[in-house]
């Protein structure tokens, strides 16, 4: 079974980031091509990038980097849940991707953006990062307001156009993941 990892963007106090992402939980859980399951990063804090290589170099020596990686390898692919803060994504998120490299490679990646404009510029740089770590970004997108798709700014209230536009964007995410499941296999030397 495909398995989608749906990664929470925002450690931010009072953020509005996990009402998104059980919205996302909950309506991908009704699926039955894939398995999802929520990580929130307030649950792996990383210091700032401190590895003493580029991790495209090779396994971290710290452990918790290594325990990032083994939480995030399983996966076939993602569905990023992200803030936009100040025309980009969260510092948390950017150091959480960094972290890691060949844990990211050839899977598939869904976002679902939110803030004051939708999101829509910190999706537009995580398509360059996700891009550079090997990933293969599905084109559709989830954007949520917070100016009109939260009640008084703190109550996410999902519309009938958000369902919609979650249900195109994970179908792509799990066929794309599926699909990309054999130039994942490790090659068979005989």
């Amino acid at each position: 079974m495909t398995r989608i990892a749906i990664i929470l963007g925002s450690t931010r106090p009072k953020r509005n980031g996990p009402q998104v992402a059980r919205w996302v939980l909950e309506a991908a859980s009704a699926r039955t091509d894939a398995e999802f399951e929520l990580i929130d990063l307030r649950d792996h804090p990383l210091p700032h990038l401190d590895e003493a290589v580029a991790p495209m170099f090779g396994p971290s020596v710290n452990e918790h980097t290594r325990a990032w990686a083994e939480r995030i390898a399983p996966f076939d692919g993602y569905v990023i849940v992200t803030p936009e803060y100040n025309y980009s994504v969260p510092g948390v998120l950017k150091n959480a991707l960094d972290h890691l490299f060949a844990e990211w490679g050839n899977k598939a990646v869904g976002f679902v953006s939110y803030g004051a404009g939708g999101g829509i510029r910190a999706v537009e740089h995580l398509r360059s990062i996700c891009t550079a770590l090997g990933m293969a970004d599905v084109g559709r997108q989830v954007v949520v307001s917070v100016l009109t798709d939260f009640e008084n700014y703190t109550v996410f209230t999902p519309r009938e156009r958000h369902a919609a536009d979650l249900t195109a964007m994970l179908d792509q995410l799990v066929t794309w993941s599926a699909a990309l499941a054999p130039v994942r296999a490790p090659i068979a030397v005989g």
